[in-house]
């Protein structure tokens, strides 16, 4: 919607984990080379830990793009799976074949193993990733420990990776599950940005999309405050950012403002479960205008059931209806060049963000 108009290639803070956007910060850097340092030096169980948001799959996925060509990797994102369905994930990811539908527990692990040994012999590592592994059970983690079992008399022939959540260490903690944290050899937790790491992650990731540094299309009031509200946590900097640029795009701003990205986080916390209730009245008038309300909010509920637009959007549509009822029209007729091909046709009159680059 806003990138024509900043001149960008793509939305910069998408909450996707790609990991061509991965900021490297100094923790960063530190939490995969603590993975890739657990992988080379034949770890057993390697475990990452953060708050939601702070780039943990994110960095799953970089890793995954610098394993090295001799280590095949099952990965798992969703754990929240019995026993046997977890081993079935594991063998068809690392495409073990000849599975017989309905294979117990035994029959897959025995599978894996014979996988695992002609991997082995044939000079390759494997990896097992599991992301969001707070969620897995206590009788899955124990399956897990059984699995790092499988050996030759000089190595394990699998390595575990564990990322999840601050709650997964406490898990770890509980006396049934003393000997599986006894096998963690690596350990990394990932907290949020720092204040300065903030503004160069603003910076990479606008970069990344198209814009260079030398253009501040975020103001330093806006990132002190954007700082202050995200907590450092990369996700809500990625959800302040994207509904900032497009408040600054409705209102024909080029910059972000301190009010803008203010109004971005209302926007995001509040919507429009803000808005009160009338006082109750009593009598025959209130009556009236109540049965009136109730007429127009009805109204109101049809016109967003049906909108493609989402109730976020209305500021920006309330305003060009003042201002374009033509092409108003267009829009919410679901017009072939877009939804914002008619707002867009006004706006070729101003300059652009990347007309001002030039």
């Amino acid at each position: 919607m806003y990138t024509r108009y900043f001149g960008l290639k793509e939305k910069p803070f998408t909450i996707a984990p790609n990991p061509n956007y991965l900021f490297m910060s100094e923790q960063h850097q530190e939490a995969l080379a603590h993975l890739l340092y657990g992988l080379n030096s034949e770890g057993c169980i390697i475990l990452l830990t953060g708050d939601i948001g702070t780039g943990k799959t994110t960095i799953c996925r970089s890793l995954l793009q610098r394993l090295p060509q001799d280590t095949e990797v099952a990965v798992v994102f969703n754990p929240k799976q019995t026993i046997t369905e977890l081993l079935g994930s594991i063998c068809e990811e690392l495409g073990i074949k000849n599975i017989k539908e309905g294979s117990s527990a035994k029959a897959l692990v025995d599978a894996l193993n014979e996988h695992l040994l002609n991997s082995h012999a044939r000079g390759k590592n494997t990896a097992l990733i599991i992301d969001e592994a707070q969620n897995l059970d206590v009788e899955i983690l124990e399956q897990l420990r059984l699995l790092t079992n499988l050996e030759t008399d000089t190595r394990k022939l699998l390595q575990i990776v564990l990322i999840g959540q601050p709650e997964l260490r406490t898990i770890l903690q509980a006396p049934e599950l003393e000997q599986i944290n006894q096998r963690i050899t690596t350990r990394y937790h990932l907290g949020p940005l720092c204040r300065a790491d903030i503004d160069a992650y603003v910076e990479h990731r606008l970069a990344k999309a198209g814009i260079p540094p030398i253009l501040k299309l975020f103001d330093q009031k806006a990132l002190n405050y954007l700082a202050k509200t995200s907590r450092g946590i990369p996700r809500i900097i990625n959800t302040l950012c994207d509904r900032a640029l497009l408040g600054a795009y409705a209102t024909n701003n080029v910059t972000v403002s301190h009010s803008i990205i203010k109004n971005a986080r209302k926007e995001i916390t509040q919507g429009f479960s803000s808005v009160s209730r009338p006082p109750e009245r009593t009598g025959k008038i209130a009556a009236l205008v109540l049965s009136a309300l109730a007429l127009l909010g009805g109204s109101v509920l049809l016109f967003l059931q049906f909108s493609p637009y989402s109730m976020s959007d209305l500021p920006a549509l309330n305003r060009i209806r003042q201002e374009q009822p033509q092409q108003l029209s267009a829009l919410t007729n679901g017009a072939d060049n877009g939804p914002l091909a008619a707002s867009d046709a006004s706006r070729s009159q101003q300059p652009t963000l990347s007309e001002a680059k030039e």
